[in-house]
């Protein structure tokens, strides 16, 4: 349910901030950058004070403080209060409990099965969460034919809220693992962060994922900084018409996280990273390709067959990588490793978006579109040669 939440202020958010607030492209970047700071302030210690406490407690508290910063924005829309700052504030609140639910989550399977049944569950919570993505933008879309961006928010709020009960109900074995394992000797926290950032950089795989995440984040954060703006305000397009592209594209990302074990199993572990790193950076130059298209029926097909490929080629990354450095890192390290990728591979989508929003003023959107797609490609050169550090 988190995930339909996220999807329904994926796309409530970018309406309010462009139609009603009327935000400038450097005024996004704030709105982008104040979502992600948190992933470059806290992303360190999150890793470490996550693997102290257990995960499923900590995604609890991390909904509720979501659910509640959510509709903080429709309650200031009916008041006749509400301002692109406090956008800000809400984006910034629920980045920080993100960090924690999202370094939480991807620490909490292995508490879950066991480890030869790591990969097929997280291919099927992609593919659960990619139900939500496929459904969440539809759905958004539609009712912003109905209701407004703020009121559509108020679901929002519901969806997280919702997500919190299901997690007071559900049962792991982490317990059973921390007894198992013993109480550790208290840490220091710096020497604690030190040893999950060493353990990214020394073991061959993971650095090299994170380099080739770093390099992609970096190009595809700051186009999709731009897209609410090439979308609806450059191309004209309504926000139901939005809403459809993102689930169309969600339909490739649910084929992507179904099929991503089954990659992964016909052309390898390594053969799957790559190529899915390659086909993403290449669908990112729709963006540019459809604001250079004479008309408007063109542009859509573009969007809608980049979003589609897109997305497919980013669920079955995830799927694949993911599963790979849980296989590969200690479980009593889980939480580190996830938040010291987290903090280099996320950490620099804030000062992306602050960058995409500065540069496309300067030399415009289509101009700097056409750069980060570029850029995005660089990716695939840290992954060239993963196949040597991989065992299937």
């Amino acid at each position: 349910m988190s995930h339909f939440a996220v999807q329904l202020g994926a796309v409530a958010l970018p309406v309010i901030s462009v139609d009603l607030l009327h935000a400038s492209e450097s005024q996004l970047g704030y709105l982008n950058a104040a979502s992600t700071a948190a992933f470059l302030l806290l992303g360190l210690p999150a890793g470490a004070w996550v693997d102290r406490w257990f995960k499923r407690p900590t995604m609890i508290w991390a909904n509720l403080a979501r659910g509640i910063a959510i509709a903080v924005v429709p309650t200031l829309y009916f008041l006749g209060l509400l301002e692109l700052w406090h956008l800000y504030v809400v984006a910034a609140v629920i980045g920080i409990a993100t960090v924690f639910f999202d370094v939480a989550y991807q620490s909490f399977i292995p508490m879950l099965v066991a480890p030869g049944l790591i990969s097929r569950a997280n291919s099927r919570m992609e593919a659960t969460a990619q139900l939500a993505r496929l459904a969440g933008p539809a759905l958004g879309g539609l009712l912003l034919k109905i209701v407004s961006a703020p009121v559509l928010l108020l679901a929002d709020a519901v969806g997280y809220l919702v997500s919190w009960w299901f997690l007071l109900v559900t049962r792991d074995h982490e317990a059973e693992y921390r007894e198992k394992r013993g109480t550790p000797p208290p840490r220091n926290l710096r020497r604690e962060i030190a040893e999950g950032l060493g353990f990214v950089f020394r073991q061959p795989a993971i650095s090299r994922i994170t380099l080739a995440s770093f390099l992609t984040n970096f190009a595809s954060t700051a186009t999709f900084t731009l897209v609410p703006i090439v979308i609806l305000r450059l191309l004209g397009f309504s926000a139901f018409q939005y809403g459809l592209i993102m689930t169309l594209g969600a339909v490739g990302g649910l084929l992507g996280a179904g099929a991503a074990g089954r990659i992964a199993r016909r052309i390898g572990t390594a053969n799957a990273v790559r190529f899915s790193t390659l086909a993403g950076a290449l669908s990112v130059f729709c963006y540019p390709f459809a604001l250079a298209l004479p008309d408007r029926t063109s542009s859509l097909v573009v969007l809608i067959a980049g979003s589609f490929i897109g997305n497919g080629a980013v669920l079955t990354y995830n799927v694949t990588q993911v599963s790979l450095r849980q296989r590969l890192c200690p479980p009593h390290l889980l939480g580190r490793m996830n938040a010291s990728v987290r903090f280099i591979v996320w950490g620099i989508m804030p000062i992306s978006a602050l960058a995409a929003g500065w540069a496309s003023e300067a030399i415009g959107v289509g101009n700097f579109l056409w750069i980060t797609a570029l850029l995005g490609t660089a990716g695939f050169i840290p992954l060239v040669r993963l196949g040597r550090h991989v065992t299937e």
